[in-house]
């Protein structure tokens, strides 16, 4: 496994622990389907279904993680999250949301920043 996706799954796992510790349920990690892959779907306290894309970047990068999830990007976690619905016809409220997940600094923690309703 190449360093690149040992950074991913360990930001998507910082995400995933965060969510449950603000009381949501992770239904699911890594959903894949024809249409592409959703890193996190988690049912909150309140029963909304959140679609969570999670972009965790090295110490080196430039643009802030939002910003590679592009039109493109967004359309493919429509899609699957389309796809997600009717498999499991769920019929409630559901939104999309953005983790960016930055590395610790020296000495200190790894910071997530999660944007409801992204797009």
């Amino acid at each position: 496994m190449d360093e690149r996706k040992r950074r991913g799954d360990r930001g998507e796992a910082a995400v995933a622990a965060m969510l449950e510790k603000r009381g949501c349920a992770i239904v699911e990690r890594q959903y894949r389907c024809r249409w592409g892959e959703i890193d996190l779907i988690a049912r909150t306290a309140e029963g909304v279904l959140c679609f969570v894309e999670v972009k965790t970047r090295s110490p080196r990068a430039i643009a802030a993680p939002r910003e590679a999830v592009t039109p493109a990007k967004r359309r493919r976690l429509r899609d699957a999250a389309g796809w997600y619905l009717a498999q499991t016809g769920w019929d409630g409220p559901c939104r999309f949301d953005v983790a960016e997940v930055y590395p610790a600094s020296a000495g200190g923690r790894r910071q997530i920043n999660y944007i409801i309703n992204a797009f």
